[in-house]
């Protein structure tokens, strides 16, 4: 008893050492994502319905450059409509120029008849000036060629003016007929094209999961294969991001130029450090839960060759209490 109440008044004898700021961790969860990525797609092939065949397909975790073939699909049945529809076209157009040839052929010789029944009506008008040295039967029938001659050239430039509207027609309906095929054969061409799928991004592939013999797995040359269904994902892995989940509470944390550190679940030892970058303006909450969590978004400072998308992740925050 006299030991205990020594060592106490020894105790508050001696001065308190200062005690340093307390400090604390807020861990977030989140996933790895790229910032630069796209879902590539199954073509949708105008005017054809169905599955399409996969002949073609890049390996999974292949780096390609943009413009690079990822992916073909069978073509034969495009190629064909393609084939055909050039020739549609092709006869077409011979048809037009044609028809154009045989237009300008019969405007020649309208013109020609109408030049000659022109040069008639002024013969007739010359004859009827020498009335006055002819008798009178002659000038009765100067008068009736006349007549004949001017009704002559009236018919035929109200016959010419039809001619042309009706001929114009024709050619404009052959015309349009070629140029609905002309479409035809884009459409096929492009159709064609779609076919063989180009890289729109450099960077990682990675393929998708798609239903295939009654099963979910990556696609496989041969597979037929649904048009709009996901094939694979493009992504540049050297710009990598976390989207975490944040609940209101530690919303106050999130302010420009806070940093975190980030532990991979697949890979433990892997330490790797992000700043917050930007954060959802709207909070949600989960069916019959009251805490609301918002999305914050986290840029990776460094790269990694481990770093994937999808990837599960851990951010502390170390905080001042």
């Amino acid at each position: 008893m006299k030991r205990r109440l020594f060592l106490i008044a020894l105790s508050s004898a001696l001065p308190l050492a200062p005690a340093g700021p307390s400090r604390r961790i807020v861990r977030l969860s989140g996933t790895v994502e790229a910032v630069h990525s796209m879902v590539v797609q199954v073509p949708r092939v105008e005017g054809q319905g169905g599955d399409l065949t996969l002949t073609k397909l890049i390996a999974n975790g292949a780096i390609v450059r943009e413009g690079d073939v990822i992916a073909e699909f069978d073509r034969t049945n495009q190629l064909t409509l393609a084939r055909d529809a050039r020739a549609k076209y092709d006869d077409l157009s011979h048809q037009v120029e044609q028809k154009q040839a045989e237009d300008r052929n019969n405007a020649e010789k309208r013109a020609s008849d109408l030049q000659q029944a022109q040069a008639d009506l002024a013969k007739a008008r010359i004859d009827i000036r020498k009335g006055p040295i002819l008798s009178d039967i002659e000038q009765q029938k100067n008068q009736i060629k006349l007549e004949d001659a001017t009704a002559h050239v009236a018919s035929l430039e109200k016959s010419n003016h039809s001619h042309e509207q009706a001929e114009a027609a024709e050619l404009r309906i052959l015309e349009l007929q070629r140029d609905r095929q002309k479409v035809a054969v884009e459409r096929a061409q492009n159709n064609a094209e779609k076919l063989s799928l180009r890289s729109p991004i450099a960077g990682m592939v990675a393929l998708q999961n798609v239903w295939r013999n009654n099963s979910m797995g990556h696609a496989q040359e041969g597979d037929q294969l649904w048009p709009g269904s996901p094939l694979l994902r493009l992504f540049d892995p050297s710009a990598m991001q976390v989207m975490a989940s944040v609940g209101e509470p530690e919303g106050a944390l999130l302010v420009p130029g806070v940093k975190a550190t980030v532990r991979l679940d697949a890979f433990p030892q892997l330490r790797l450090t992000a700043r917050f970058d930007s954060a959802s303006p709207v909070a949600s909450a989960a069916l019959g839960s009251t805490v609301k969590t918002f999305t914050a978004r986290f840029l990776l400072d460094q790269t990694d060759p481990r770093l994937l998308p999808d990837l599960s992740a851990a951010l502390d925050i170390e905080v001042s209490r």
